[in-house]
């Protein structure tokens, strides 16, 4: 019944605990998109005086002029290229790690170099528990939570299980499962879960045995009756002109 439901876990399944203290840092992989702000002397634009690259330092500036932004993809080796850095190793990093990295780089050529990273392209996937209503949802913000999540897809359907909402975490071979209560007060706690970019947050459906009936067994019950009064009205034609 309701094949469509996805995600089923059997009975008495062990899903994961929410760890004591729970990390809110990302960690930047393969093929996110970073915006690199590097900026020296007390906000000069450090990208006017690297001439390594005079193309990308013509992007810079026009992006600057138009209010855009230019943005670097971690590659399939898990680098990224920089005007005067070359390419950097920063697949792994923390955001926070890599702006460190970066101005004890620029250190050592400019004075009081200041770095900003964003990482522009982190998201989430929400099944609101109806089919044909999943939303990928972009962050708003480095921390959303899971409300906020919830609601930037329009909400709970109805018939969707406020009781049984999955959260899916980590590489999807092997992920962590966890399982959030928003029907009572005592599960709201978890709904101020941070969440991590390429979460997966799946809200149950209800089983729904009158939309089974009529979806899956009337058409084969009227198939019955029809074909039943064809062979009712057979016999009765044949008696009669018997």
């Amino acid at each position: 019944m309701n094949p469509s439901i996805m995600i089923r876990t059997p009975k008495n399944y062990k899903y994961d605990e929410f760890p004591a203290v729970r990390d809110s840092q990302y960690v930047i992989g393969i093929n996110d998109e970073l915006s690199i702000l590097l900026v020296a002397d007390g906000g000069f634009p450090l990208i006017d005086i690297v001439g390594a690259n005079l193309e990308l330092t013509r992007q810079f500036n026009e992006a600057r002029r138009q209010g855009t932004q230019v943005v670097f993809t971690v590659e399939y080796d898990g680098t990224i290229k920089l005007p005067l850095v070359g390419r950097l190793k920063v697949q792994g990093m923390y955001v926070r790690q890599l702006e460190d990295t970066l101005e004890r780089i620029f250190s050592k050529h400019y004075r009081d170099p200041y770095v900003q990273v964003k990482v522009l392209n982190q998201r989430v996937i929400v099944f609101p528990g109806q089919g044909g209503s999943a939303k990928v949802v972009r962050f708003e913000n480095p921390n959303m939570t899971l409300f906020e999540a919830i609601a930037s897809s329009g909400g709970l359907s109805r018939g969707a299980k406020a009781y049984r909402i999955k959260l899916i975490r980590g590489d999807l071979k092997n992920p962590k499962i966890y399982l959030i209560n928003l029907a009572t007060i005592e599960g709201m706690k978890d709904a101020d879960l941070v969440l991590r970019p390429n979460d997966i947050i799946y809200v149950e459906p209800q089983e729904r045995l009158i939309d089974y009936l009529r979806e899956e067994v009337l058409p084969w019950l009227t198939f019955v009756f029809v074909a039943s009064n064809f062979v009712t009205s057979f016999f009765i034609i044949r008696n009669v002109f018997n």
